[in-house]
């Protein structure tokens, strides 16, 4: 038994506009998980910052991400929504952490690979050590559980990696300290929710982006009716008509993730979406999950538009759970800072 209570966190980054795939899977997942758990879900500006952010923009993507939160239906009196960079924890822990994780655990993560490409050597040292501040996010509140997409499961698994060493390290001391058992949780990945991994509507193959210099291959929280209609309708597709049976999806990626999308948003499976559409042509289903997409999506829009207009409401909400977020990681780091040595 862990003697450690259950508690979820997780963070959005706040760059770029919030789209399909970050709804379906993460913030279902997290309107979800509010009805069992103990529940911190953070604006994670600082590691927005690995990259060159403009700060008025920065802003008010902080504020974004706070919206579709509240939109969503994440309630900020049951959870606590808060924004790194206003509980400096987050920033002391990282420091004990990098010191404690290896250079050889960092470059063996993906990610980082893939957003510095080739250019490697001009990429921040804030890029590079993304993972350790992730960990610190995460145990900072002893977090035991947390939703993440597949792309992010080898960050969990380095934080587990830097508690079970912190945990070694520091033994003998964390003992001194009276706690038994380690004094980092190994946290949890929890890889769920109606859709984990939503294809980019010009190319099945890939993941759904805010990235992506393609509008069509997305579809944005903020995306009004006629917007949504559009992209769906420009979705890219096949000449062929759906198939009745799950197997028919084998070389045919875009007919795959407009049904999982369909699915996910309706709470089916892909095999029910089959059974009612199998055999449609694609002009049919397409006009079915644009009806279903904007009645599922239209009023999430239509919320954080009337948020985002009302600045003062998001930054209230922020300020209140990041005062709550300090009274739970004060007192830990104090404990870590005992632990490895520091006089406070």
């Amino acid at each position: 038994m862990t003697p450690f209570p259950e508690r979820v966190f997780s963070g959005i980054q706040p760059t770029g506009n919030l789209h399909l795939g970050n709804y379906l899977g993460a913030i279902v997942n997290f309107v979800a998980l509010q009805k069992t758990h103990e529940c911190l879900f953070c604006v994670v500006d600082l590691h927005a910052i690995t990259v060159p952010q403009a700060p008025n923009e920065l802003r008010q993507a902080i504020r974004k991400i706070a919206a579709a939160y509240l939109a969503s239906g994440v309630d900020p009196q049951k959870n606590i929504i808060f924004n790194q960079s206003q509980v400096a924890e987050h920033a002391e822990l990282a420091w004990i952490f990098n010191c404690v994780a290896r250079i050889g655990w960092l470059n063996r993560m993906t990610q980082f690979k893939e957003k510095a490409g080739k250019d490697r050597e001009n990429a921040s040292i804030g890029l590079f050590a993304y993972p350790t501040l992730m960990a610190a996010d995460i145990l900072l509140y002893k977090a035991t559980h947390v939703p993440v997409g597949e792309d992010q499961k080898q960050h969990i698994e380095l934080a587990r990696d830097i508690a079970q060493k912190f945990n070694n390290d520091f033994s003998e001391s964390i003992a001194a300290n009276g706690y038994s058992g380690g004094f980092f949780p190994l946290p949890e990945p929890l890889i769920q929710g109606p859709a984990a991994r939503v294809m980019s509507l010009r190319d099945g193959t890939k993941k759904m982006s805010k990235s992506d210099p393609s509008e069509f291959s997305r579809i944005n929280l903020s995306d009004d009716a006629d917007g949504i209609a559009q992209k769906v309708r420009k979705a890219k597709t096949d000449a062929e008509p759906l198939p009745t049976e799950t197997e028919g999806f084998k070389g045919r990626p875009e007919a795959e993730n407009l049904v999982g999308i369909y699915a996910a948003l309706s709470g089916s499976t892909a095999e029910g979406v089959l059974r009612q559409f199998g055999g449609a042509q694609f002009s049919t289903f397409k006009q079915a999950l644009v009806d279903l997409a904007v009645a599922k999506l239209g009023p999430v829009g239509a919320e954080m538009r009337r948020l985002e207009a009302d600045p003062a409401y998001i930054d209230s909400i922020l300020r209140e759970g990041s005062r709550r977020a300090r009274a739970i990681a004060e007192p830990i780091m104090g404990k870590a800072k005992d632990i490895v040595g520091f006089i406070r």
